[in-house]
């Protein structure tokens, strides 16, 4: 792997330069594959470690000098220099082996022993996604939040963390006093039943349209909502109802998602602790009256000419708003768990919002927000079903699953699966996931049904595809349990280049998890998959000798193990037949 080779290389420059090894690892990075040329496999930039060691001279020169004082060995077969960094070849027999055994050995736990990795601190780490508003349609921006939040609690996850995955659900203020006001008018108790939260947007709409045109149901949705916050057990009733029942089906659609919660919670539970906040505002002297009545905390800073930058926190009845529960929820959190970071994910409409909930708890006092983090993306456009206008997530998953047994029923080489319905559900979302990850997530995109549905190309059909593919040849393995073989046997260039691919996973993974981003992740996963390809049509297995058969798929089993494992790092469930 490549932190053996990276100690080797760190040791020996260490005695010349008098730098500690753990300091120079960092530094020394395994080289990106590049087509049809001959590359070394690591480098390290001597402007970042050399320090005072040399004169002032530029960073060629004191690369060759390096250079000069470095000598090959067992490990390394040769030194070179390159623009401003020295260079390393690793002995040939000993990278296949030593690879291949790491990866045979760390399973899908490869990667994720890097010392690169060994400093990150590792702790408690909740994670708040998806947190659909219940009375509103679970829309495809919850696709976004769901699939990124997934994606980062994974992440975590696989690097050591315990991370804890909330659901905060949008449960509690005017649009439910709406909903509660207008289902007596517009709602179907036999339609509740039948679709609920296509019925609970129905009623919604109707009652939201209404309430523009009529001060009266206005009125009933702010009489309604005052029940709500009194307790009365009709309205508490109708409302529970309400939420049970859209957890009850949002539940459904995670299941399809690979997503699960460890908790769910809502602004309701922290209607009265936001009370809690107000008053505790007050006693630090940072609950202002605005002209209108309204609850305000000054966010200026002092000598600020600028207009004057405040939050709202409070309605002139005194009752809280979305911001004050949100400070509750965190404070809670910060109570109940201790924990070493919170992220949170929502779009990037959001940012002023949470820009205000860390300044304010910072106000008050609360240094753990210093771990809080907002990951924000971008809008979707053009995700439309064949059915046309707005949509909901299931509506998405359908049309993706839809597609892809239409793509699979006209594909000659398509392979009979048990449950070709469950395949094609599971490549689709590969597809929706890759498609939705391989810009920064704060970008606005369009996306393209027929792009993302590709076999070809940089898709999620073609990372499934190349998966599936690798199990079918691994199928003609029948001695994997021995993993002694000949390294003569794997001295192919298609084998070298995928080999030297597979020791930057460990820095594909520090970057991701620095970053948050999993285009890094998609971006390596398309070229383990373009490699994997290239060997498959160069290796044959049939044709070969025992010995050679088995190196060739102890060889292709290592590509498998890395795919299969950072496929479901991104929250995608790998096919073994398609």
């Amino acid at each position: 792997m490549a932190g053996h080779f990276r100690r080797v290389i760190a040791e020996q420059v260490s005695q010349i330069l008098r730098v500690p090894e753990k300091e120079l690892i960092p530094h020394i990075h395994a080289v990106q594959v590049l087509k049809k040329q001959l590359t070394p496999d690591f480098k390290l930039f001597v402007n970042s470690v050399t320090k005072d060691y040399f004169d002032a001279v530029s960073h060629k020169e004191k690369a060759h000098r390096l250079a000069g004082k470095l000598s090959s060995n067992s490990v390394i077969s040769e030194i070179g220099t390159g623009q401003g960094c020295v260079t390393f070849t690793i002995n040939r027999d000993l990278l296949i082996k030593r690879v291949l055994h790491e990866i045979a050995q760390d399973g899908p736990k490869y990667g994720f022993n890097s010392e690169l990795l060994s400093d990150i601190p590792k702790g408690l780490t909740l994670v708040e996604y998806s947190s659909p508003n219940i009375a509103k349609k679970f829309h495809v921006g919850h696709l976004r939040s769901t699939i990124i939040g997934n994606f980062i609690a994974n992440l975590k996850e696989a690097v050591g963390n315990k991370v804890v995955r909330m659901n905060y659900l949008g449960d509690w203020g005017f649009q439910f006093g709406l909903l509660g006001a207008g289902f007596s008018k517009f709602g179907c108790s036999e339609k509740l039943r039948a679709y609920p939260l296509e019925h609970l947007f129905e009623v919604y709409v109707k009652v939201n349209a209404e309430a523009e045109q009529d001060e009266e149901m206005k009125q009933c949705a702010q009489d309604f909502m005052q029940k709500l916050e009194n307790g009365d057990p009709e309205a508490v009733s109708l409302w529970t109802h309400f939420r049970d029942l859209s957890i009850e089906e949002y539940s459904k659609v995670y299941k399809r998602l690979g997503c699960q919660f460890d908790e769910y919670s809502g602004e309701s539970l922290y209607k009265e602790k936001a009370q809690d906040v107000i008053n505790l505002l007050k006693s630090k002297g940072l609950l202002q009256k605005s002209s209108n009545d309204t609850g305000i905390v000054d966010l200026s800073k002092p000598g600020d000419r600028e207009l004057s930058n405040y939050s709202t926190v409070m309605r002139s009845d005194g009752t809280s708003l979305y911001i004050t529960r949100d400070i509750a929820a965190a404070i809670d959190r910060m109570e109940k768990y201790g924990f070493d970071e919170m992220i949170y994910v929502t779009d990037k409409s959001q940012e002023g919002h949470f820009e205000h909930l860390f300044q304010i708890l910072k106000l008050l006092g609360k240094e753990q927000v210093d771990r809080c983090q907002h990951v924000m993306f971008g809008r979707v456009q053009g995700m439309q079903t064949r059915r046309g206008g707005v949509i909901f997530l299931e509506d998405v998953l359908d049309e993706a699953r839809s597609r892809m047994l239409q793509n699979m029923a006209n594909t000659e080489t398509s392979k009979a699966t048990e449950d070709p319905a469950d395949v094609a559900e599971k490549i689709g979302i590969a597809a929706l996931i890759v498609q939705d990850f391989k810009g920064l997530l704060v970008s606005d995109y369009c996306f393209n049904w027929s792009q993302a549905l590709q076999s070809c190309g940089d898709t999620g059909v073609f990372l499934q595809y190349t998966h599936a593919r690798l199990h079918s040849l691994l199928d003609l393995w029948e001695s994997r349990e021995e993993e002694a073989f000949d390294a003569v046997c794997l001295q192919d260039p298609c084998v070298i280049l995928t080999l030297k691919h597979l020791l930057r996973y460990d820095e594909v993974i520090f970057k991701t998890l620095k970053d948050l981003q999993p285009r890094y992740l998609v971006s390596y996963l398309m070229g383990l998959g373009h490699l994997a390809n290239v060997a498959h049509h160069t290796l044959r297995v049939k044709e070969s000798s025992p010995e050679v058969a088995h190196a060739r798929l102890l060889f292709f089993y290592s590509i498998q193990v890395v795919l299969a494992n950072g496929m479901k790092v991104l929250g995608i469930t790998p096919v073994d037949k398609m």
